[in-house]
């Protein structure tokens, strides 16, 4: 493996650990709001599992870049250049818009979750349509990553 190849494949990791680290403290914020919750109404249950679960997927962006990045990017990578670095810039690029991402939409989900029991369980599509909000910053780390690789003509 080339320095480029090895730099394209770390920059692909950022991505996946932003992703996974943004979900684990998003996922671990709307829980702990989850147990005080379902502390007060046990009933709420399913309501709590689907707002908790809401910052998992932006794991799965962090792996869908590193993904294309592996199967796509690599084999086209030229043998010299700065296009290593850039792979790590764009990397790091993804791997903050999920982090951040999927921070913020668990403390999002940690607030409708609270207010279930005050609202019989009616804030659950609001809260879940202000995550949504959030989500976008995710969604958009995958997008502006396949058009930065796309620019690099890596895709």
């Amino acid at each position: 493996m080339t320095t480029i190849q090895a730099l394209a494949t770390f920059g692909g990791a950022l991505a996946l650990a932003g992703g996974l680290a943004g979900s684990a403290m998003g996922i671990a914020n709307a829980g702990s709001a989850g147990a005080a919750t379902l502390s007060e109404d046990a009933g709420q249950l399913r309501n709590v599992i689907v707002l908790a679960s809401l910052p998992m997927t932006q794991t799965f962006y962090g792996l869908i870049i590193l993904i294309i990045i592996l199967t796509v990017s690599l084999p086209k990578l030229p043998e010299a250049g700065g296009t290593g670095i850039a792979m790590v810039g764009i990397g790091f690029m993804a791997g903050c818009a999920e982090l951040f991402s999927a921070i913020y939409q668990g403390a999002v989900c940690a607030s409708g979750i609270a207010l279930l029991p005050k609202t019989k369980g009616r804030i659950l599509t609001a809260s879940m349509m202000l995550a949504v909000f959030v989500e976008l910053i995710g969604v958009l780390g995958l997008v502006f990553t396949i058009m930065a690789l796309s620019i690099l003509r890596l895709m």
